[in-house]
């Protein structure tokens, strides 16, 4: 009867820490995706901002604070370290952080 209750109780804390797991790395997914949404806009207004003052050359891409590459860093540094990101998941972010 204890052996029953241990592997349920296990398996209940498993259960549970693959559905937070999973709902961290979907919402950060998600801060990623709109702050790449916005970056594309900045862009794409600067672009037409020089457009209509009658550049011809437009803008290369709009590059955030090095603070906030530092804060988005730390944070997937964390992620990674608590297990929610694989090695491979923690390098395509930290390549895209750093491309910006």
């Amino acid at each position: 009867m204890g052996l029953l209750r241990g592997v349920a109780r296990t398996a209940v804390v498993a259960g549970t820490a693959t559905a937070v797991s999973n709902r961290v790395s979907r919402r950060q997914s998600n801060r990623w995706a709109q702050q790449e949404a916005y970056d594309q806009q900045l862009a794409y207004e600067q672009q037409q901002a020089y457009a209509q003052q009658g550049y011809a050359a437009t803008p290369g891409p709009v590059t955030p604070d090095t603070d906030d590459q530092l804060a988005q860093l730390k944070e997937l540094g964390e992620l990674k370290a608590s297990g929610v990101l694989t090695d491979a998941e923690f390098e395509s972010q930290k390549a895209k952080i750093l491309a910006r």
